[in-house]
């Protein structure tokens, strides 16, 4: 383990490395008990004048070191704990380094690691340096050449990252080597071997060359690859068509792993998946995980040019790779789906998640100047707000500048390691517009709260808007200077039509994108000829990660909610009408929906044109989670209660049209995860949700649809109905049969368990404790805790809030025990226990003993050292 109170690594000391590796050699000899890893490097001078090279090591066995052919005498390095200093160098040498390490009792899923009879990499971010002696940094990018022994009946395969050069079998060994032609940094490494299947298919590229696609797999999953290698040949054609951009080896493969810590790696030509996101088929995955391995496959490969090609210079800039990409990928899946319904799930992630992150202990910019343990920096904010950042530079360039921005980008960098602002100088410079307010995005955390009011003159024919931003103080972070805000809008006038816009100042205005351009701390905008006064639409599309302060009045929201040609806005306004039903409530212990609310959402029931998808989304109240990040200090109790209370009404009031609605929508079309039944199979079972909840007619045809679901959608969506219902007769034989039907199936399981632990009902602490000591769960998986224990933390939210704090002490427990095994999973499980200032006293101080007793612990690792101490404010 290490220092209990670890230096944080601030960007301001970056400085570049003192030697390049121009290639690499790795040798791995793979056995049962142990590996011996050869590593052959060829280093020359980077900084003038160097003379030492710093190499980083951990819970490496050193078996030797030669340095140009000769062995190294121990007062030319420094074996320290993570690292080897080596003094008295030239400008080139050649370094040879052997190692032995232990895969097999690698819990923390970092470097190289046995994942059940396989053998499997995770090198990003610093997991390389538990493999050999290596500047392990991404500034570092060299040619890499690997070679792998291995038994040969144990592993008949054996894949790193390029192209395979020779494969031999001799002595009962195999032999195998791969080179990679493209410079990468070492996080970007991946080694698999195993007794693997295979599903190849082929792609042709632009330029007319043919590449080989392969999904490797566990032989009892080989006919779960095939939406996956679909959604790899549609993302391969997205991105020559969309940015240009052309695969650039003969050979790209994808691993599934059960044990991962993360949702994939994008491993130069070698991804490795969690097994959760890229095996499927309509029996074991629900349309849900049809999207998600959709969208994280694209995800990855993208990553080919957007973090591979062109990567970072440290991890500071990690949104420079991930940022962009989240965008690249949301773009995909708004184009193969719909793009109004990805953009209303995108804003339910920023407001649940990262809008939580940013009023949080753990509140960082989208460029990070300081951490402890980088790990803890794959964050929404990284990730989710920096993919926003890039889609506001989309929305003010517009989509033509922005693909010269990007082109302009790839071709300047590509092979380099950068950093952010040579992404934006890029963009500026393909466009000719002046960016530099727009960079305040990425070294400022926090999110900008914007007031907005209106003044209508009848007379003048003119309104007036004035729009205010303001972010408020995070961590080391006080008086927020404003940025640069895109704000999408419409006028609607009586008839919910468009008006036409006219904007004083017209430099403020963008037409062709109805953008606003809001730039300083205060700014009034002028609409002219406008006829009658307007309802206002504001931030369409969610143009901006912003908190939005405008009153409008629920018959206005209503009118939104009706009218508004953009979707995305008919959904906010919904929401923000069902969280004054909430707050009403609240504050009376009753609701009921007034005839224009019920007229209006059964209008919503009965429209056939509309996106189904969409009309499922405007249907469900906003989770407790996010009603959670509008209340200044959250009550978990009252909040459960009061939206229980306008759920309840909301079933009982159009009960009849649920279920005409389910019944219209029940289909006996042979599955298959496309939109058109997608949607309509989301729509169908909200319906039965809602049906269920107040009648035993409801109820039956839940049971009824368990029992004869043809594929997992339906088939869950029924099982969580009963669930939920909190009727253990109806429950508990479902959960029964569902188990014994599945439980050969560890990742079908594992949905099993997440129903159990995310429901109000069932999801209690003893209930969580019985799952924890079920044999279907273990704690060596990273999936089967994120099952469990975060589902709990996060979904059933009314149980983890207990009044004894026994749901804060369950999940203080867990931390504690994968402290030492596992520190990333650790670590991420914290993010329920920083929210403790927020929460009514009583609780908060409970959550707050929790936090200090995991602090008491002593002995922590880096990563949850860091989330704890900065949750208590000790650092």
């Amino acid at each position: 383990m290490r220092d209990a109170q670890p230096k944080a690594i601030q960007l301001s000391d970056y400085r570049a490395p003192n030697y390049q590796v121009e290639t690499t050699h790795l040798r791995f000899e793979l056995f049962n008990d142990y590996t011996i890893v050869h590593s052959r490097l060829e280093l020359v001078r980077h900084q003038a004048d160097a003379t030492s090279l710093h190499l980083d090591g951990q819970e490496l066995e050193l078996i030797s070191i030669e340095l140009d052919g000769q062995p190294l005498t121990a007062e030319r390095y420094v074996l320290g704990e993570e690292s080897m200093e080596i003094h008295g160098l030239g400008e080139r040498h050649t370094l040879a380094v052997v190692t032995r390490i232990y895969p097999a009792k690698n819990t923390a899923l970092e470097g190289l690691y046995r994942s059940g009879g396989m053998y499997c990499t995770q090198c990003e971010a610093e997991g390389f340096r538990r493999i050999t002696y290596y500047p392990d940094r991404p500034d570092v990018m060299s040619v890499f050449t690997t070679e792998i022994i291995a038994d040969a009946e144990q592993f008949p395969v054996l894949l790193s990252n390029g192209n395979p050069v020779s494969e031999t079998v001799s002595d009962g060994k195999r032999h195998a080597v791969w080179l990679d032609p493209h410079k990468k940094p070492a996080y970007l490494f991946a080694l698999v071997a195993g007794d693997l299947k295979v599903k190849e298919d082929r792609f042709t590229t632009m330029s007319g060359r043919d590449v080989v696609l392969k999904i490797f797999v566990e032989p009892q999953n080989i006919d779960k690859t095939d939406y996956a290698i679909d959604a790899l040949q549609r993302s391969m054609r997205w991105d020559e068509e969309v940015y240009g951009r052309e695969y650039d080896l003969d050979i790209f493969m994808i691993v599934a792993v059960d044990d991962f810590n993360m949702g994939a790696m994008e491993n130069k030509g070698l991804n490795v998946f969690n097994s959760s996101c890229v095996l499927a088929n309509p029996a074991t995955a629900t349309d849900a995980a049809y999207q998600r391995i959709e969208s994280i496959v694209a995800h990855e490969y993208f990553h080919n040019w957007s973090g591979n090609r062109v990567t970072c210079r440290d991890w500071f800039q990690l949104s420079l790779k991930e940022g962009f990409t989240v965008f690249r990928d949301a773009g995909f899946s708004a184009d193969m789906n719909s793009a109004t319904v990805k953009r209303v799930e995108d804003a339910k992630i920023m407001r649940t998640v990262q809008f939580a992150e940013d009023g949080g202990p753990m509140a960082h910019p989208v460029q990070p100047d300081a951490y402890i343990e980088i790990s803890n920096f794959y964050t929404v904010t990284i990730y989710e707000k920096g993919c926003e950042v890039v889609g506001m530079l989309h929305k003010i360039l517009g989509a033509e500048q922005f693909r010269k921005g990007s082109d302009l980008y790839f071709a300047r960098h590509d092979g380099q390691a950068v950093t952010i602002n040579e992404f934006v100088s890029a963009m500026q410079d393909a466009s000719g517009i002046d960016l530099t307010l727009f960079k305040r995005w990425y070294k400022q955390a926090g999110t900008p709260i914007v007031s907005a009011t209106t003044k209508y003159d009848a007379e003048a024919k003119t309104l007036s808007l004035t729009l205010r931003q303001h972010t408020p103080d995070t961590p080391k972070q006080t008086n927020k200077l404003p940025v640069w805000i895109p704000v999408q809008l419409g006028l609607l006038d009586a008839n919910g039509n468009d008006m036409a816009i006219q904007v004083e100042p017209a430099a403020a205005w963008t037409p062709e994108s109805q953008v606003l351009h809001f730039k300083e701390a205060e700014q009034t905008f002028v609409f002219s000829g406008v006829t009658t006064e307007p309802v206002v639409s504001l931030f369409r599309d969610f143009s901006a990660p912003v908190k939005v302060q405008f009153d409008q009045t629920p018959t206005d929201l209503l009118f939104l909610l009706k009218h508004d040609s953009d979707g995305f806005n008919r959904w906010d306004a919904g929401q923000r009408l069902m969280l004054h039903w909430i707050e009403q409530a609240a504050a009376t212990s009753e609701f009921s929906l007034a005839p224009t609310e019920r007229e209006a959402l059964a209008s919503l029931l009965a429209d056939t044109e509309l996106d189904a998808a969409m009309v499922a989304y405007l249907l469900t109240l906003p989770s407790e989670a996010y009603i959670s990040e509008f209340s200044d200090v959250v009550d978990p109790l009252r909040i459960h209660t009061s939206r229980e209370a306008v759920c309840q009404a909301i079933a009982v009031d159009l009960s009849a049209e649920f279920k005409d609605c389910y019944l219209r929508l029940c289909s006996s079309d042979e599955y298959a995860p496309i939109p058109a039944q997608m949607t309509a199979r989301a729509l169908k079972n909200l319906a039965l949700s809602y049906w269920a909840r107040v009648t035993d007619e409801g109820l039956e045809q839940a049971q009824q649809q368990f029992a004869s679901a043809d594929n997992m959608t339906d088939q869950m969506a029924a099982l969580i109905v009963m669930v939920n219902s909190g009727n253990e007769a109806v429950a508990a034989p479902a959960l029964t049969s569902f188990y014994q039907q599945w439980q050969t199936d560890p990742l079908v399981v594992n949905q099993w368990l997440s129903a159990q632990a995310g429901s109000s009902a069932m999801g209690t602490v003893e209930h969580v404790k019985y799952l924890l000591a079920h044999p279907a769960f273990d704690w060596r998986n990273p999936n089967k805790v994120r099952s469990v224990i975060s589902i709990f933390a996060n979904q059933s939210l009314v149980n983890f809030h207990r009044e004894d704090g026994a749901g804060y002490a369950l999940l203080a427990d867990a931390v504690i025990r994968l402290n030492s095994s596992n520190p990333q999973i650790a670590s991420r499980l914290l993010t329920p226990l920083t929210k403790w200032q927020r929460l009514v006293p009583t609780l908060s101080q409970l959550m707050k003993a929790e936090l200090q007793r995991i602090m008491h612990q002593g002995n922590l690792s880096k990563d949850v050292y860091e989330v704890v101490s900065k949750s208590l404010g000790t650092s």
